[in-house]
């Protein structure tokens, strides 16, 4: 028999000789093969297909061993002939999964895990051999390993930009612990939809436990520094002081605000509709309805917020007389001087500006529900209803960022915010 036979060949020829010679009991199609012995069990493929699913190892004993395990799982139900890569498999997962399921957010975060973390380690194991070690490895190698090297991050800069690894001098850029725990998130859960699609039988990933690391807590603003920053931008007239009060005063998230549309604001009722977000999603600037319905709402004006949004359309109509080309009629509140759509990334920078100005300590844009919370709690308002204003689909989000603010001290606080501010 020639070297190239494949087991099918060689089972009928195994038969005929094994005619009239003593099996094991229970041991069905097992056979010699090459330098061992191989098995085969007819299973159920998921797409319902009658198949042979075959098994293989170097002594009858073990053979016989992986062919029992292949009765019972084709008793269990469905069984795949064959396995992808775990490469492949995340591939199929991104593309027929999470694009179509997921937030563009959500999978852009996703496909970078999956691209940078999981597949230049674990991408060439096949996923029905991935084994509780292989992901235990990996773990402990994010740890040991620097990014910036496994990545090439500094060898993709100019040769004259190259600082660190591309030069020999390893920078030691270690993965954060919530990096390797979203990393590890991601592994499990590809390997959960693997387990519903039944193509593997168990999810190794979800049978190790990575520790939870602690959340790093962002002090924020008082109510005085609120005001201080507030009043810093609309003495200077900074065009984005509006903005600034949008996210202080009814605590909307940095892409609800850039994302909102005139359309959605009712300043003749004092109301604004919540319902729409910019993000920049790989490499696009996407103008995309909120993440959940939690997130939409309707939300009363205070008059802080009528008046720098009646100075933001009348700056707004001036800007448009001015341009020299064709204004986008895109309908946003805040666009830049030509009309455009203002990036994330450069509303940061601008926020980051305005606090050094203002003199007050900086905090990260998100951070400023935070302090919109510290200043609900100032007025004593419930926290069913800060629950409300601030959007949380949890109450218990909410006692979170509710943070004990004194009293006394609030008050006198927020009577200069409103004498300041809303003049």
């Amino acid at each position: 028999m020639s070297k190239g036979a494949s087991p099918d060949d060689l089972q009928g020829a195994r038969k005929r000789k094994s005619r009239g010679r003593g099996r094991a009991n229970g041991e069905g199609s097992i056979f010699p093969y090459r330098n061992g012995f191989a098995a085969y069990v007819w299973v159920t493929t998921p797409d319902g297909q009658r198949k042979r699913k075959w098994a293989y190892g170097k002594t009858r004993t073990e053979t016989h061993e992986k062919w029992l395990k292949l009765h019972a799982a084709a008793k269990q139900g469905p069984v795949a002939t064959k396995s992808p890569t775990l490469a492949g498999y995340l591939s199929y997962w991104l593309r027929e999964v999470v694009d179509p399921n997921l937030a563009p957010a959500t999978a852009a975060n996703y496909d970078m895990f999956v691209r940078l973390y999981i597949v230049p380690e674990l991408g060439r194991k096949r996923l029905d051999k991935l084994t509780v070690q292989d992901v235990r490895t990996w773990l402990n190698g994010l740890r040991e390993r620097c990014q910036c090297c496994a990545q090439g991050k500094d060898e993709r800069r100019t040769r004259s930009d190259q600082r660190c690894c591309a030069i020999g001098d390893c920078c030691e850029q270690l993965a954060s612990d919530r990096t390797i725990r979203d990393a590890w998130t991601v592994l499990r859960a590809a390997l959960n939809n693997a387990v519903r699609e039944e193509i593997i039988p168990r999810n190794v990933a979800g049978l190790l436990r990575v520790p939870k690391p602690r959340r790093r807590k962002v002090k924020p603003w008082s109510v005085d520094e609120a005001r201080q920053f507030l009043e810093s931008a609309r003495k200077r007239r900074d065009p984005l002081y509006p903005a600034f009060v949008l996210i202080l005063v009814l605590g909307l998230r940095r892409g609800e605000m850039l994302g909102l549309r005139w359309d959605d604001v009712d300043l003749d009722k004092a109301e604004l509709t919540v319902g729409w977000q910019i993000q920049r999603i790989r490499g696009q600037l996407l103008h995309r309805e909120t993440k959940t319905e939690s997130s939409d709402a309707v939300l009363p004006l205070p008059d802080i917020c009528v008046t720098a949004l009646s100075e933001r359309e009348k700056d707004q109509a001036a800007a448009r007389d001015r341009a020299e080309e064709p204004w986008p009629d895109l309908g946003l509140v805040f666009t830049t001087r030509n009309g455009q759509p203002i990036e994330p990334r450069n509303f940061n920078r601008s926020f980051v500006t305005a606090c050094e100005k203002a003199g007050v300590p900086q905090i990260p844009v998100h951070a400023t529900r935070k302090t919109c919370a510290s200043l609900l709690v100032a007025m004593d308002v419930h926290p069913r209803v800060a629950m409300q204003i601030l959007r949380h689909s949890q109450i218990s989000v909410t006692m979170n960022v509710y943070s004990e603010v004194s009293a006394e001290a609030t008050r006198k606080a927020l009577k200069r915010l409103g004498k300041s501010l809303g003049s």
